[in-house]
């Protein structure tokens, strides 16, 4: 009877570890899923492993008050980024933080990216106080954006697909220690499949002064 009723409670337990958590609302969507995390604690200083593929700029990674971030050098002035994780089409969030200031009236823009050089980017553009979704190099969606010099800023970019060929891009940005906005800042509908790419991150030091990165990160959506 004692084996009986062991193997009884043993069924109950398997059964009750496959079953949903109590918590979870019938039909609601599946997590995403964490695709990729960098916050370069376990790196090495100086040029960054093969992993990170450089389009153009001399990234490092450097030691900053205690913390590693990744460094693009404020000169020469030209357009800088690089790729990271794997390539994908799928809809998908990347987010980072970035660190730069500005000298009188010049200022840096940075930016983070989806599917490859060709794709989607969320930069923020100090000079023109604007939060801007970018396809390849054409401003696509735009959002009135006080960029703070000296402060680290969160930028987070998702991609959606909203129909069979239709994509959702929205974007928000805050400042480090702000809670983050609840809703997207920016939005833009695209009628276009993405290509297939890398996720990317992007600086224009046009102030003269260094840009700092930080905590990459990006998830893949569940599906649709």
């Amino acid at each position: 009877m004692k084996r009986f009723s062991a193997n009884i409670l043993m069924v109950g337990i398997l059964l009750w570890g496959l079953a949903p958590p109590a918590n979870a609302a019938e039909g609601e969507a599946a997590p995403a899923d964490t695709g990729y995390r960098n916050d370069f604690e376990a790196l090495a200083t100086g040029k960054p492993p093969k992993e990170f593929l450089i389009l153009q700029g001399e990234f490092r990674v450097i030691e900053e008050e205690g913390n590693k971030v990744l460094e693009l050098p404020g000169e020469p002035l030209e357009d800088y980024g690089l790729l990271f994780a794997k390539s994908a089409r799928e809809g998908q969030v990347i987010s980072a933080r970035f660190k730069s200031e500005n000298v009188r009236r010049t200022f840096p823009t940075f930016a983070v990216g989806l599917f490859g050089v060709s794709g989607f980017k969320l930069q923020v553009s100090p000079a023109k106080r604007a939060l801007e979704i970018l396809r390849g190099g054409e401003v696509r969606g735009s959002a009135e954006y006080k960029w703070q010099s000296g402060s680290w800023t969160h930028l987070k970019l998702e991609a959606r697909k909203s129909g069979e060929t239709d994509w959702t891009l929205s974007g928000k940005a805050w400042v480090e220690g702000q809670e983050e906005p609840k809703d997207w800042m920016v939005s833009i509908q695209d009628a276009k499949q993405p290509p297939s790419g890398r996720p990317s991150i992007w600086g224009t030091p046009f102030s003269g002064k260094r840009i700092l990165f930080d905590d990459l990160r990006l998830e893949r959506l569940a599906s649709q």
